[in-house]
């Protein structure tokens, strides 16, 4: 098999066991392009390691910090943009990007709506007394501009110190000497006293002229956090009967049914929810509270959730490309692009039909449904070519799922 179309993962391109990262309880991570997975900060609240416990805690406390700058950050952008934005932390090639790693990061729409809800409805924000924690999810319950893969980011960006230490351990431990540098990295840890973020130094994984941050797989989930919106509208009903208070449920009941209209679609019933949780901010923590209790759930989801995702993306994946390989000229290089994507198409077809290639488009004995996770599925395939493949492109001709491209003359759309 060709070297580069086997190199799809850290183990691969860093020379270093799959069983390694095993042991470690870091994921495989690919380096050509983000696996949807993502850091859920529950199960750090949950965990029953020290560590993970003492991580949670310490973004709660920026999160004080940020509550009792709101005020005055909203009046300065250059103040919002130090404390409240922070960018992509593209290094550890797990998210929502589907061409890369390279994603958004938390800008200045963010930066202004977590001052807002920490200055308006959350104002009181770590000093719950309904819940055993404080949970910085529950800033994206019910006021727009914080969505779940903000969260994912502002938890990764809070942690970043921890990332850096856990890979430097294994580079060290484990990596050849000349697949590691110093590196220093912006943004690592945030001065109290100074009120302002600075960078610090570590021996780290080199990918081209950037590190590469690992994972611990017990701290990942995907799809969605385990406190999240979609949840808090779904299971509304249900929160009243965690309130001891019965003269609150009964206000509780008394003004949502008074702002949910008759025979209500689904939009106007979300409208509804969110209307009474802004009426009665305490809802939101006895939401939590139901979640908290479901704890071990949780974890038992999210570990099911990555070996699923690992299973498909790294197991799967890598035994397609090594019968694409070993059985077909899948990765010889063709003179054009036109006539490289024809041909591979055809390889792919008979890969799938005759070889037992179906079986990369199953997980846990079900077909993918997601067209992110096919797209995900398609780009590592397509690792070890020459060519670029960019998703989704329109040039007029309708809409395609790929852009296979040498150059700026030669193309081809694939469906």
């Amino acid at each position: 098999m060709p070297t580069s179309s086997s190199a799809l993962y850290f183990s691969d391109l860093f020379n270093v066991p799959e069983e390694k990262l095993e042991e470690y309880g870091a994921l495989n991570i690919s380096l050509v392009v983000d696996l949807p997975l993502f850091i859920d900060p529950f199960l750090l609240f949950q965990s029953k390691k020290a560590r993970y416990q003492q991580l949670h805690a310490a973004m709660i406390s920026y999160l004080r910090y940020l509550r009792d700058a709101a005020s005055n950050a909203l009046q300065s952008k250059a103040r919002l943009r130090h404390l409240y934005c922070f960018p992509e932390i593209t290094q550890n090639w797990l998210g929502f990007s589907l061409d890369s790693n390279r994603g958004r990061g938390l800008g200045m729409d963010f930066a202004t709506a977590l001052a807002e809800n920490l200055d308006g409805i959350f104002e009181t924000f770590g000093e719950e007394r309904v819940t055993r924690g404080t949970h910085l999810e529950k800033l994206c319950l019910i006021k727009e501009g914080v969505g779940r893969d903000m969260i994912s980011d502002f938890t990764t960006n809070l942690i970043k110190a921890y990332l850096c230490e856990y890979t430097q351990e294994f580079a060290q431990a484990n990596l050849d000497k000349t697949l590691v540098t110093k590196f220093s990295v912006a943004r690592e840890h945030f001065d109290y006293e100074l009120g302002c973020w600075s960078p610090r130094t570590y021996i780290l994984p080199k990918f081209g002229s950037d590190f590469v941050l690992l994972t611990p797989r017990d701290i990942l989930t995907k799809d969605d956090t385990w406190i999240n919106k979609t949840d808090f509208v779904r299971e509304f009903h249900d929160i009243p009967t965690a309130i001891p208070d019965a003269q609150l449920r009964d206000r509780v009941d008394a003004y949502f049914q008074s702002v949910l209209p008759p025979s209500p679609t689904a939009k106007e019933a979300t409208r509804a929810v969110q209307r009474t949780a802004f009426k009665f901010p305490q809802l939101i923590d006895y939401y939590i509270l139901l979640k908290e209790n479901q704890g071990p759930q949780a974890e038992r989801q999210s570990i099911e959730k990555v070996k699923a995702s690992a299973t498909l993306f790294i197991q799967q994946a890598r035994d397609f490309v090594r019968v694409l390989a070993s059985e077909t000229y899948f990765y010889r290089e063709p003179m054009d692009s036109t006539e490289a994507a024809r041909e591979k198409v055809l390889f792919l077809k008979d890969v799938i039909e005759n070889k037992g290639g179906h079986r990369l488009f199953y997980s846990k004995g079900q077909p993918i449904k997601r067209e992110e996770d096919l797209q995900i599925l398609y780009r590592l395939v397509w690792h070890g070519t020459r060519f670029d493949v960019s998703r989704e492109v329109n040039d007029g001709r309708g809409p395609a799922d790929f852009k296979i491209s040498r150059g700026r003359a030669i193309k081809h759309w694939s469906k």
